[in-house]
Protein backbone atom coordinates (compact mmCIF):
# COMPACT_ATOMS: atom_id res chain seq x y z
CA UNK A 1 0.00 0.00 0.00
CA UNK A 2 1.11 3.06 -0.91
CA UNK A 3 0.08 6.26 1.86
CA UNK A 4 0.09 9.64 0.17
CA UNK A 5 0.87 12.43 2.80
CA UNK A 6 -0.37 15.95 1.84
CA UNK A 7 1.10 18.54 3.82
CA UNK A 8 0.19 22.31 3.56
CA UNK A 9 2.49 25.51 4.65
CA UNK A 10 0.36 28.33 5.75
CA UNK A 11 2.13 31.30 6.89
CA UNK A 12 2.06 35.53 6.34
CA UNK A 13 4.32 37.42 7.84
CA UNK A 14 4.16 40.81 9.59
CA UNK A 15 5.68 42.75 7.12
CA UNK A 16 7.49 45.98 8.01
CA UNK A 17 6.72 49.47 7.00
CA UNK A 18 8.42 50.97 3.69
CA UNK A 19 8.70 54.20 5.48
CA UNK A 20 10.52 53.26 8.60
CA UNK A 21 13.55 55.08 7.87
CA UNK A 22 16.58 57.13 10.16
CA UNK A 23 14.79 59.76 11.77
CA UNK A 24 12.03 57.00 13.00
CA UNK A 25 14.05 55.96 15.31
CA UNK A 26 13.55 56.60 19.06
CA UNK A 27 10.20 58.48 18.53
CA UNK A 28 8.19 55.83 16.57
CA UNK A 29 7.12 52.03 17.87
CA UNK A 30 4.80 51.25 15.12
CA UNK A 31 6.52 48.88 12.88
CA UNK A 32 4.24 46.96 10.94
CA UNK A 33 3.03 47.84 7.65
CA UNK A 34 -0.83 46.53 8.51
CA UNK A 35 -2.59 47.99 5.58
CA UNK A 36 -0.07 46.20 3.61
CA UNK A 37 -0.10 42.60 5.73
CA UNK A 38 -3.88 43.33 5.42
CA UNK A 39 -4.23 44.11 1.76
CA UNK A 40 -2.14 40.65 1.06
CA UNK A 41 -4.33 38.30 3.69
CA UNK A 42 -7.30 39.61 1.95
CA UNK A 43 -6.19 39.03 -1.81
CA UNK A 44 -4.90 35.37 -0.50
CA UNK A 45 -7.91 34.78 0.77
CA UNK A 46 -9.37 35.09 -2.09
CA UNK A 47 -7.46 33.43 -4.49
CA UNK A 48 -6.65 30.48 -2.19
CA UNK A 49 -7.37 29.82 1.06
CA UNK A 50 -11.80 30.39 0.77
CA UNK A 51 -11.88 28.23 -2.94
CA UNK A 52 -9.00 25.85 -1.57
CA UNK A 53 -11.12 25.27 2.37
CA UNK A 54 -14.10 25.09 -0.32
CA UNK A 55 -12.74 22.10 -2.24
CA UNK A 56 -11.26 20.36 0.84
CA UNK A 57 -13.93 20.50 2.87
CA UNK A 58 -16.54 19.05 -0.03
CA UNK A 59 -14.03 16.16 -1.20
CA UNK A 60 -13.83 14.99 2.98
CA UNK A 61 -17.32 14.95 2.66
CA UNK A 62 -18.00 13.36 -0.27
CA UNK A 63 -14.83 10.44 0.33
CA UNK A 64 -16.20 9.90 3.85
CA UNK A 65 -12.69 9.81 5.55
CA UNK A 66 -10.79 8.38 2.37
CA UNK A 67 -9.26 11.96 2.04
CA UNK A 68 -6.75 13.07 4.46
CA UNK A 69 -4.77 16.76 4.29
CA UNK A 70 -1.96 18.23 6.83
CA UNK A 71 -1.84 22.06 8.02
CA UNK A 72 0.84 24.02 9.67
CA UNK A 73 -0.51 27.27 10.02
CA UNK A 74 1.71 29.52 11.45
CA UNK A 75 1.39 32.36 14.58
CA UNK A 76 1.35 35.37 12.97
CA UNK A 77 -0.82 33.93 10.04
CA UNK A 78 -3.22 33.23 12.64
CA UNK A 79 -3.13 36.45 14.79
CA UNK A 80 -3.69 37.89 11.11
CA UNK A 81 -6.79 35.51 10.71
CA UNK A 82 -8.42 36.70 14.41
CA UNK A 83 -7.79 40.43 13.45
CA UNK A 84 -8.52 40.82 9.94
CA UNK A 85 -10.11 37.46 8.14
CA UNK A 86 -12.10 35.70 10.89
CA UNK A 87 -13.97 34.09 7.80
CA UNK A 88 -10.52 32.08 7.09
CA UNK A 89 -10.26 31.48 10.01
CA UNK A 90 -13.94 29.78 10.38
CA UNK A 91 -12.77 27.80 7.31
CA UNK A 92 -9.46 26.02 9.02
CA UNK A 93 -12.10 25.29 12.13
CA UNK A 94 -14.53 23.70 9.28
CA UNK A 95 -12.06 21.61 8.32
CA UNK A 96 -10.05 20.39 11.11
CA UNK A 97 -13.77 19.86 13.00
CA UNK A 98 -14.15 17.11 10.08
CA UNK A 99 -11.28 14.76 11.72
CA UNK A 100 -9.52 14.43 8.57
CA UNK A 101 -7.51 17.59 8.79
CA UNK A 102 -3.96 17.02 11.08
CA UNK A 103 -2.37 20.37 12.51
CA UNK A 104 1.20 20.46 12.91
CA UNK A 105 3.10 22.25 15.66
CA UNK A 106 6.07 24.76 14.69
CA UNK A 107 7.54 28.19 16.13
CA UNK A 108 5.09 30.92 16.57
CA UNK A 109 6.83 32.84 14.99
CA UNK A 110 8.23 30.91 11.94
CA UNK A 111 11.68 31.44 13.00
CA UNK A 112 15.19 30.28 13.13
CA UNK A 113 15.22 30.26 17.17
CA UNK A 114 16.54 26.88 17.50
CA UNK A 115 20.22 28.37 15.72
CA UNK A 116 19.83 30.50 18.24
CA UNK A 117 18.32 29.90 21.34
CA UNK A 118 17.09 26.43 22.35
CA UNK A 119 15.20 28.47 25.52
CA UNK A 120 13.44 31.04 22.67
CA UNK A 121 12.97 27.39 20.11
CA UNK A 122 10.89 25.71 23.30
CA UNK A 123 9.01 28.91 24.12
CA UNK A 124 7.61 29.71 20.58
CA UNK A 125 6.77 26.21 20.29
CA UNK A 126 4.67 26.47 23.45
CA UNK A 127 2.91 29.56 22.41
CA UNK A 128 2.41 27.42 19.29
CA UNK A 129 0.82 24.26 20.79
CA UNK A 130 -1.42 27.29 23.31
CA UNK A 131 -2.46 28.92 20.13
CA UNK A 132 -3.61 25.83 18.45
CA UNK A 133 -5.52 24.37 21.38
CA UNK A 134 -7.18 28.03 22.14
CA UNK A 135 -8.59 27.93 18.46
CA UNK A 136 -9.09 24.62 17.11
CA UNK A 137 -9.19 22.46 20.11
CA UNK A 138 -6.37 20.45 19.26
CA UNK A 139 -3.63 19.05 20.55
CA UNK A 140 -0.81 18.67 17.96
CA UNK A 141 1.64 15.16 17.78
CA UNK A 142 3.44 16.22 14.64
CA UNK A 143 5.95 18.52 14.44
CA UNK A 144 8.04 20.77 11.52
CA UNK A 145 10.32 23.80 12.20
CA UNK A 146 10.22 26.91 9.83
CA UNK A 147 10.74 26.05 6.24
CA UNK A 148 11.19 22.42 6.56
CA UNK A 149 14.80 23.15 8.26
CA UNK A 150 16.15 19.92 10.11
CA UNK A 151 19.13 18.29 11.26
CA UNK A 152 20.26 15.64 13.68
CA UNK A 153 20.23 18.39 17.08
CA UNK A 154 16.53 19.66 15.76
CA UNK A 155 15.36 16.13 15.32
CA UNK A 156 17.17 15.19 18.74
CA UNK A 157 15.26 18.48 20.67
CA UNK A 158 11.62 17.63 18.95
CA UNK A 159 11.89 14.23 20.21
CA UNK A 160 12.41 14.95 23.58
CA UNK A 161 9.63 17.38 22.99
CA UNK A 162 7.53 14.45 22.93
CA UNK A 163 6.51 14.62 19.02
CA UNK A 164 6.00 11.23 17.05
CA UNK A 165 7.41 12.48 13.89
CA UNK A 166 8.48 15.28 11.95
CA UNK A 167 8.93 16.74 8.05
CA UNK A 168 11.97 17.65 6.71
CA UNK A 169 12.78 17.62 2.93
CA UNK A 170 14.11 14.73 1.03
CA UNK A 171 17.16 16.68 -0.24
CA UNK A 172 19.95 14.11 -2.23
CA UNK A 173 22.63 15.11 -0.56
CA UNK A 174 21.36 13.46 2.76
CA UNK A 175 19.28 10.59 1.20
CA UNK A 176 21.88 9.67 -0.91
CA UNK A 177 20.99 6.52 -3.49
CA UNK A 178 17.67 5.95 -1.23
CA UNK A 179 14.34 7.57 -2.05
CA UNK A 180 12.38 9.87 -0.03
CA UNK A 181 9.23 7.47 -0.33
CA UNK A 182 9.93 5.38 3.10
CA UNK A 183 9.55 6.69 6.88
CA UNK A 184 13.38 7.33 8.28
CA UNK A 185 14.54 8.31 11.60
CA UNK A 186 17.37 10.94 11.91
CA UNK A 187 20.77 9.94 13.37
CA UNK A 188 20.41 11.03 17.34
CA UNK A 189 16.67 10.12 17.35
CA UNK A 190 15.58 6.69 18.55
CA UNK A 191 11.57 6.92 18.44
CA UNK A 192 11.07 10.07 16.50
CA UNK A 193 9.93 9.09 12.68
CA UNK A 194 11.06 11.22 9.71
CA UNK A 195 9.12 12.11 6.70
CA UNK A 196 10.72 13.53 4.00
CA UNK A 197 9.67 15.35 0.61
CA UNK A 198 9.26 13.81 -2.38
CA UNK A 199 10.67 17.30 -4.32
CA UNK A 200 10.18 16.20 -7.77
CA UNK A 201 6.05 15.31 -7.39
CA UNK A 202 5.77 18.13 -5.14
CA UNK A 203 7.54 20.77 -7.38
CA UNK A 204 5.07 19.60 -10.48
CA UNK A 205 2.78 21.43 -8.70
CA UNK A 206 4.32 24.13 -6.93
CA UNK A 207 6.74 25.61 -9.51
CA UNK A 208 5.75 23.40 -13.23
CA UNK A 209 2.35 22.91 -13.19
CA UNK A 210 1.54 26.11 -15.69
CA UNK A 211 4.90 25.97 -17.24
CA UNK A 212 4.12 25.08 -20.48
CA UNK A 213 7.96 24.51 -21.18
CA UNK A 214 7.71 22.07 -18.16
CA UNK A 215 8.04 18.22 -20.13
CA UNK A 216 5.17 16.94 -18.12
CA UNK A 217 3.01 20.34 -18.97
CA UNK A 218 -0.29 19.85 -18.54
CA UNK A 219 -0.44 18.13 -15.37
CA UNK A 220 -3.67 17.00 -14.77
CA UNK A 221 -4.92 14.66 -11.94
CA UNK A 222 -4.97 11.70 -14.05
CA UNK A 223 -1.55 12.07 -14.60
CA UNK A 224 0.00 13.10 -11.60
CA UNK A 225 -2.16 10.06 -10.08
CA UNK A 226 -0.41 7.72 -12.41
CA UNK A 227 2.97 9.31 -11.15
CA UNK A 228 2.51 8.55 -7.56
CA UNK A 229 1.41 5.17 -8.76
CA UNK A 230 4.80 4.62 -9.88
CA UNK A 231 6.49 4.32 -6.27
CA UNK A 232 4.64 0.75 -5.95
CA UNK A 233 7.77 -1.72 -5.50
CA UNK A 234 10.39 0.82 -4.24
CA UNK A 235 8.05 3.04 -1.42
CA UNK A 236 5.66 2.75 1.27
CA UNK A 237 4.71 6.75 1.18
CA UNK A 238 4.86 9.96 -1.00
CA UNK A 239 5.19 12.86 1.15
CA UNK A 240 3.77 15.63 -1.08
CA UNK A 241 4.42 19.11 0.57
CA UNK A 242 4.08 22.67 -0.18
CA UNK A 243 2.89 25.93 0.44
CA UNK A 244 -0.85 26.35 0.73
CA UNK A 245 -0.88 29.43 -1.60
CA UNK A 246 -0.12 26.97 -4.57
CA UNK A 247 -3.56 26.72 -4.97
CA UNK A 248 -4.51 29.93 -6.76
CA UNK A 249 -2.22 32.90 -5.72
CA UNK A 250 1.02 31.29 -6.73
CA UNK A 251 -0.43 28.68 -9.66
CA UNK A 252 -3.75 31.26 -10.48
CA UNK A 253 -7.12 30.27 -10.85
CA UNK A 254 -7.05 30.27 -14.29
CA UNK A 255 -4.30 27.43 -14.84
CA UNK A 256 -6.58 25.19 -13.64
CA UNK A 257 -5.10 24.30 -10.25
CA UNK A 258 -8.54 24.27 -8.75
CA UNK A 259 -9.98 21.96 -11.05
CA UNK A 260 -6.59 19.48 -10.51
CA UNK A 261 -6.94 19.73 -6.32
CA UNK A 262 -10.93 18.78 -7.51
CA UNK A 263 -10.25 15.75 -9.34
CA UNK A 264 -6.82 14.42 -7.41
CA UNK A 265 -8.39 12.66 -4.85
CA UNK A 266 -10.69 10.90 -6.66
CA UNK A 267 -7.69 9.56 -9.25
CA UNK A 268 -5.46 8.73 -6.41
CA UNK A 269 -8.12 6.47 -4.70
CA UNK A 270 -8.76 4.52 -8.24
CA UNK A 271 -5.75 2.65 -7.52
CA UNK A 272 -6.55 0.06 -4.85
CA UNK A 273 -2.79 0.14 -3.87
CA UNK A 274 -3.19 3.90 -2.50
CA UNK A 275 -5.06 6.16 0.28
CA UNK A 276 -4.42 9.22 2.27
CA UNK A 277 -3.08 9.55 5.46
CA UNK A 278 -1.66 12.25 7.81
CA UNK A 279 1.91 12.30 9.18
CA UNK A 280 0.65 10.71 12.99
CA UNK A 281 -0.91 7.37 10.96
CA UNK A 282 2.01 7.05 9.12
CA UNK A 283 4.33 7.04 11.79
CA UNK A 284 1.68 5.11 13.86
CA UNK A 285 1.86 2.36 11.16
CA UNK A 286 5.40 2.24 9.53
CA UNK A 287 8.66 1.41 10.77
CA UNK A 288 12.09 3.19 9.59
CA UNK A 289 13.88 1.58 7.13
CA UNK A 290 17.15 3.32 7.98
CA UNK A 291 18.77 6.03 10.07
CA UNK A 292 19.36 9.59 7.87
CA UNK A 293 22.34 11.53 9.17
CA UNK A 294 22.12 15.32 9.01
CA UNK A 295 25.04 16.51 10.16
CA UNK A 296 24.02 19.96 8.98
CA UNK A 297 20.31 21.66 8.52
CA UNK A 298 18.62 21.24 5.52
CA UNK A 299 15.07 22.74 4.52
CA UNK A 300 13.03 22.95 0.94
CA UNK A 301 14.16 26.87 0.06
CA UNK A 302 16.19 27.29 -2.90
CA UNK A 303 18.10 24.45 -5.43
CA UNK A 304 20.69 24.51 -2.16
CA UNK A 305 18.12 22.77 0.23
CA UNK A 306 20.04 24.95 3.00
CA UNK A 307 19.88 27.69 5.39
CA UNK A 308 21.44 30.00 2.82
CA UNK A 309 17.83 31.64 1.95
CA UNK A 310 18.14 32.97 5.23
CA UNK A 311 21.73 33.68 6.62
CA UNK A 312 25.17 33.85 4.77
CA UNK A 313 25.59 37.04 3.71
CA UNK A 314 26.63 40.21 6.17
CA UNK A 315 23.32 41.91 6.07
CA UNK A 316 21.47 38.23 7.26
CA UNK A 317 24.09 37.87 9.68
CA UNK A 318 24.49 40.77 11.61
CA UNK A 319 20.48 41.15 12.09
CA UNK A 320 20.01 37.71 13.05
CA UNK A 321 22.98 37.91 15.54
CA UNK A 322 22.09 41.54 16.83
CA UNK A 323 18.03 40.06 17.18
CA UNK A 324 18.89 37.42 18.90
CA UNK A 325 21.56 39.23 21.43
CA UNK A 326 18.59 41.16 23.00
CA UNK A 327 16.94 38.26 24.21
CA UNK A 328 17.84 38.31 28.06
CA UNK A 329 17.20 41.73 28.30
CA UNK A 330 13.81 41.74 26.53
CA UNK A 331 12.63 38.63 28.23
CA UNK A 332 13.80 40.72 31.30
CA UNK A 333 11.84 43.41 30.65
CA UNK A 334 8.84 41.09 31.31
CA UNK A 335 6.88 43.30 29.22
CA UNK A 336 4.41 41.58 26.91
CA UNK A 337 4.23 44.24 23.71
CA UNK A 338 8.12 44.51 23.77
CA UNK A 339 8.65 40.47 24.09
CA UNK A 340 6.19 39.88 20.71
CA UNK A 341 8.18 43.41 18.70
CA UNK A 342 11.14 41.57 19.16
CA UNK A 343 9.78 37.57 18.43
CA UNK A 344 7.97 39.37 15.18
CA UNK A 345 11.50 40.41 14.21
CA UNK A 346 12.56 36.73 14.14
CA UNK A 347 10.11 35.60 11.88
CA UNK A 348 12.62 34.24 8.93
CA UNK A 349 10.57 36.38 6.28
CA UNK A 350 12.69 39.57 7.15
CA UNK A 351 15.88 37.68 6.47
CA UNK A 352 14.69 36.06 3.60
CA UNK A 353 14.00 39.35 1.84
CA UNK A 354 18.00 40.19 2.48
CA UNK A 355 19.13 37.06 0.36
CA UNK A 356 21.22 37.89 -2.17
CA UNK A 357 20.66 34.89 -4.27
CA UNK A 358 19.35 36.36 -7.54
CA UNK A 359 20.97 34.09 -10.23
CA UNK A 360 19.14 30.81 -9.03
CA UNK A 361 16.02 31.72 -7.09
CA UNK A 362 15.21 35.52 -7.70
CA UNK A 363 11.28 34.76 -9.07
CA UNK A 364 10.71 32.94 -5.41
CA UNK A 365 12.64 35.30 -3.73
CA UNK A 366 10.85 37.94 -5.01
CA UNK A 367 6.81 36.88 -4.54
CA UNK A 368 5.46 38.86 -1.70
CA UNK A 369 8.81 40.84 -0.92
CA UNK A 370 7.74 44.47 -0.18
CA UNK A 371 11.50 45.86 -0.85
CA UNK A 372 13.12 46.42 -4.32
CA UNK A 373 16.44 45.09 -3.22
CA UNK A 374 17.81 43.17 -0.31
CA UNK A 375 19.86 46.00 0.95
CA UNK A 376 16.75 48.35 1.05
CA UNK A 377 15.19 45.43 3.26
CA UNK A 378 18.14 45.80 5.53
CA UNK A 379 17.81 49.12 5.97
CA UNK A 380 14.51 49.01 7.14
CA UNK A 381 15.04 46.37 9.51
CA UNK A 382 18.42 47.63 11.13
CA UNK A 383 16.39 50.80 11.46
CA UNK A 384 13.52 49.26 13.35
CA UNK A 385 15.76 47.45 15.21
CA UNK A 386 18.35 50.17 16.35
CA UNK A 387 14.59 51.70 18.00
CA UNK A 388 14.03 48.47 19.69
CA UNK A 389 16.99 48.80 21.44
CA UNK A 390 16.52 51.95 22.15
CA UNK A 391 13.51 50.73 23.94
CA UNK A 392 15.31 48.05 25.68
CA UNK A 393 18.08 51.06 26.88
CA UNK A 394 15.02 53.16 28.29
CA UNK A 395 14.21 50.03 30.56
CA UNK A 396 17.19 48.95 31.56
CA UNK A 397 20.01 52.17 32.01
CA UNK A 398 23.10 50.05 32.29
CA UNK A 399 22.25 47.99 28.93
CA UNK A 400 25.48 47.94 26.48
CA UNK A 401 24.76 47.83 23.06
Amino acid sequence: MISVCLYFQVHQPKRLRHDYRFFNIGDDPNYENSDLNRGILRKVANSCYLPSNAILLELINKLDGQFKVCFSLSGTFLEQCENDAPDVLESFQKLVATGCVELLNETYYHSLAFHYSKKEFREQVELHRKKIKELFDYEPTAFRNTELILDNKVAAEVEKMGYDVVLTEGANRILGWRTPNFVYQAKESYKLKLLLRNFKLSDDLSFRFSDVRSPGYPVTAEKYAASIQQVAGNGEVVNIFMDYETFGEHQWAESGIHEFLKHLPHEVLKYKNMNFKTPTEIAKNSQPVAKIDMPNPVSWADLERDLTAWRGNSMQDSSLENIYALEKKVMKSKDPELIDCWRNLQTSDHFYYMCTKWFSDGDVHRYFNPYGTPHEAYIVYSNVLNDLIERVKSLDKEYAI
